[in-house]
């Protein structure tokens, strides 16, 4: 299903293609930004919190990446366990997540 295609059921949106794209370049620029300042850290920075940090951005990242593959295959969008549409007051706060907000719970 296409980002593109309009829903059937009432209130429902979905975001264009190109405005998943530029949600998530947003992120990953957010998330790089967030690397380099890590790696610019002056040297007496906390050891043990700047390792997870960088752990959490990288991940992040990857979650990133996973999502504008999605973008490029048409499943942007979809939750990738009930094959409902995500909705988009979630993507907006979470571009790249590839859950609906139940799935996600059940999930953790």
């Amino acid at each position: 299903m296409s980002l593109d295609t309009p829903q059937t059921e009432a209130g429902s949106e979905r975001l264009t293609a190109h405005e998943a794209l530029q949600r998530l370049e947003h992120e990953r620029a957010s998330r790089l930004t967030q690397l380099r300042a890590i790696g610019e850290a002056r040297a007496d920075a906390d050891e043990q919190v700047m390792p997870t940090q960088k752990e959490t951005i990288q991940r992040v990242l990857a979650e990133v990446e996973a999502a504008f593959a999605r973008v490029q295959d048409g499943s942007y969008g979809i939750c990738r366990h009930c094959t409902r549409p995500i909705p988009v007051e979630r993507l907006e706060i979470l571009p790249y997540t590839p859950f609906c907000v139940p799935c996600q719970r059940n999930a953790v």
